[in-house]
């Protein structure tokens, strides 16, 4: 087995938004993703890494004709279903969804206490990718085991 790579996160999620630049807006904005790297040609963005805490996406503009691009669809192009969604722990969950909801975020699931801990809800972005933002770490609730 191959060891990970000595790093703060090992897995980071990548998207794909028609209108990069101003999803990264809205990122910041709805659920406060700061920018720590950018690299743009007019409205394409090549590339994007944005952090929140330890974590971090990575984005950029939707391309059909790249080696990548063509084996991505945007949630609008299936029925707004997903194969995978990006899960956020953030500090405080009520917090975070008025935030979110005050900058036009739709709510998937309402906020929650979850039964296997922690409070949460669920949310797509402007361009129709699922988030889920709660309290849940499972970083600490499973500490010392395995």
């Amino acid at each position: 087995m191959t060891a990970p790579a000595d790093t703060v996160s090992t897995v980071i999620p990548c998207l794909r938004y028609r209108d990069a630049r101003a999803a990264i807006a809205w990122l910041q904005h709805a659920f406060g993703f700061e920018p720590q790297a950018v690299y743009a040609e007019g409205d394409t963005v090549h590339h994007a890494q944005l952090v929140y805490g330890h974590g971090m996406i990575m984005l950029g503009s939707v391309d059909t004709t790249s080696e990548w691009g063509r084996h991505s669809v945007q949630p609008d192009e299936v029925g707004g279903r997903q194969t995978q969604s990006a899960c956020v722990i953030v500090a405080d969950p009520d917090a975070h969804y008025a935030r979110a909801v005050a900058a036009g975020a739709r709510v998937v699931i309402e906020i929650a206490d979850q039964p296997y801990g922690g409070r949460g809800y669920a949310c797509r972005d402007p361009e129709g990718f699922l988030w889920w933002f709660g309290s849940y770490d499972p970083w600490r609730a499973h500490a010392g085991t395995a």
